[in-house]
């Protein structure tokens, strides 16, 4: 059974480019163009791996890791940070909302896919 991914990101070609990718690769995507609409996209269903931007209308990706992480069906989801934010302080903000990765924009989808493959169980 394929592995579903939510994507987080108010740029709908960035949500395309990651989610064409992860089709590509066999998961699932459900996207979400900012953290509250993605946080009223998880209804329950098993989420793999959450990619999310930080920079985002309505609710950044900082706050939405937090709010994810009060969920208790998700509250052990990893979470990709997908950013052109290359700070170490916005890093360690990512960190410690609970976020275990951090790939920065633009990226190379050969560099995200071996995120998610390092934190996606097969």
């Amino acid at each position: 059974m394929a592995k579903t991914v939510l994507v987080v990101d108010d740029s709908a070609s960035i949500r395309q480019v990651v989610g064409l990718t992860l089709k590509g690769a066999g998961y699932d995507v459900i996207e979400g163009s900012d953290g509250r609409d993605a946080l009223s996209k998880l209804t329950g269903q098993k989420v793999h791996l959450i990619i999310s931007d930080v920079n985002m209308p309505n609710m950044d990706g900082i706050t939405f890791v937090k709010e994810v992480k009060k969920l208790a069906a998700y509250k052990f989801t990893p979470i990709i940070m997908l950013t052109t934010e290359s700070q170490e302080s916005r890093k360690q903000e990512g960190q410690a909302a609970g976020a275990r990765a951090w790939v920065v924009k633009p990226f190379q989808p050969a560099q995200m896919m071996a995120a998610v493959a390092k934190l996606i169980l097969p």
